[in-house]
Formats: C-alpha cells, structure tokens, sequence
C-alpha cells in the first residue's frame, strides 16, 4: 500500500471509495468515512489524489492539498469513458485512479 502513486477517490455523502496503485499493479482498494479519508491520507505517503470533479471535490481537494497531495479533479465526462458493465462505487473510483494514469 505503501508504494501507490495515484489513488482515486469516489465521493458520497457518508462513504467514500478508495482505490490506488501504480502502473498496471492495484495497491489499495478501501471504503472510509469521511472522517477516516483526511486521517488516511494524513498518514499515507504523498501521491496523486485523482477526484471526479463535482460540487464537494473542491472542498476535499483544498484539505488533501494541505496535507501535501497532489490533487487532479477530473470532469465527469472523462471518468465516464472507462465505465465498465458491473457499475459500482470502487470500481468509479478505480476508473479515476486509471484516468489520471493515462
């Protein structure tokens, strides 16, 4: 967990989705609160936080930001590209993290 460069988050109201890694290799797939999400990255190693860009993601990215992350908020129509058939919140936050990998 400790070697992932990008993780991508999915935005909810109460749960958020993790999912990061490196090039071609998956690291961490976890579901946080939001209280857990600023502790999680206040102990994670800085990387690239790649987040759907919508009405709460500029909030959240000023606070991850802080803490020393590099933040990319992506528009929603690019992360839509990526859909896969079986839709689900880790796997949106996976198409961010992958998004942002290129």
């Amino acid at each position: 967990m400790e070697d992932a460069t990008f993780v991508g988050i999915d935005l909810g109201k109460h749960a958020f989705h993790l999912h990061g890694g490196r090039i071609r290799q998956d690291l961490v797939r976890k579901k946080v609160s939001r209280k857990q999400l600023i502790e999680f990255f206040a102990t994670f190693h800085v990387c690239t936080v790649a987040i759907e860009a919508c009405a709460g993601s500029h909030h959240l990215a000023r606070k991850l930001a802080a803490l020393g992350h590099r933040v990319k908020l992506i528009s929603a129509q690019f992360v839509r590209l990526f859909v896969k058939s079986n839709k689900n919140y880790f796997v949106d936050a996976e198409l961010s993290a992958k998004r942002r990998r290129g």
